[in-house]
């Protein structure tokens, strides 16, 4: 019996990377007790990316352990608020590296906008991608929540960054000044612009190269310091776009519970690292609140999303 345990780690121990988020690779305790079926990684729908460095210190021992016990559930990593600019290269290296070993991309957040803001010239935005990609960066956030950029700039800012051979995902919304740290109160001074405004980017956007779409839980107006949550906006966005094309931020028990509730299992959403246990319980359909706890069901191996298998794919390194 031991050498077959023995055998058995030593194949698991040899499993190539693509192989290893498999759901035999797993080794989940109690595999017996029945739970939603997920696709495995890669996968073109239920994408996961997580909040890394910013409200908490993210450090590449903390990542590597948490990866290794939840990895198959993560398939992003984003540095929040132009965290990595304010640690030191190694670190941010180390960070992408370890992230990578797990099949997970990594993305710099939406630090775009002060490069834009201060920068204010095509050379500087032409720097700011070169050194991302040393960095080890695979994604670059493209948010304009603080700035007012014109749809064909912003075009022209996407189809510069797959130029620099990094993978652009635009983060847009309706409420100018989101994606900080702003109160309630001055988001609402600030008013929220129609949504067939977010459609026309996200869709402009899409056609410049971009594969997916980051909608800002405040830049929606839809569930992040709002008085009461806008749902509507997000509907009109699925209709619009494309479910397949749209990753919602969720970064509140709440507010992916609605999602998953409203959407399926399958739905992409980005939350905090520290809520990425919660979340795929939630998607597995193993534990909840009285509102879903043994009710989010999924059938196949589809995750509930109703998205196509042509969709959005989870995000590949570069060669």
């Amino acid at each position: 019996m031991l050498r077959a345990a023995a055998a058995t780690l030593l194949q698991r121990a040899s499993l190539p990377s693509s192989a290893a988020f498999t759901a035999a690779a797993l080794d989940l305790p109690c595999s017996f007790v029945p739970h939603n079926e997920l696709p495995c990684k890669p996968r073109t729908s239920g994408l996961t990316e997580i909040r890394g460095p910013y409200y908490t210190p993210v450090t590449p021992t903390y990542l590597r352990e948490l990866l290794d016990a939840v990895g198959h559930a993560v398939d992003g990593l984003k540095f929040a608020g132009g965290a990595f600019h304010v640690m030191n290269r190694r670190a941010v290296k180390a960070l992408n590296d370890e992230a990578h070993k797990h099949d997970v991309y990594t993305s710099t957040g939406g630090w775009i906008e002060h490069v834009l803001a201060t920068g204010r010239s095509r050379e500087t935005v032409q720097q700011y991608l070169a050194e991302c990609k040393v960095l080890g960066f695979d994604t670059v956030e493209v948010s304009t929540g603080f700035i007012s950029l014109p749809d064909d700039d912003l075009v022209r800012l996407v189809k510069d960054v797959r130029a620099a051979g990094l993978r652009p995902k635009p983060e847009v919304g309706i409420q100018f000044g989101a994606g900080g740290d702003s109160s309630a109160a001055e988001l609402a001074a600030e008013g929220t612009l129609d949504v067939s405004w977010a459609i026309r980017r996200a869709r402009r956007c899409l056609e410049a190269g971009a594969e997916m779409v980051m909608i800002e839980s405040e830049g929606a107006g839809i569930t992040e310091d709002v008085a009461s949550w806008c749902t509507n906006v997000v509907s009109r966005l699925v209709d619009a776009v494309g479910l397949e094309h749209l990753q919602f931020e969720a970064a509140d028990p709440p507010v992916f519970s609605w999602y998953i509730k409203t959407f399926g299992a399958g739905v992409n959403l980005f939350v905090d690292h520290s809520q990425i246990v919660q979340l795929e319980c939630l998607r597995r359909g193993i534990w909840g609140t009285k509102s879903t706890w043994g009710r989010l069901l999924t059938y196949g191996n589809g995750g509930g999303s109703g998205a196509s298998s042509g969709g959005a794919s989870t995000p590949q390194r570069e060669a």
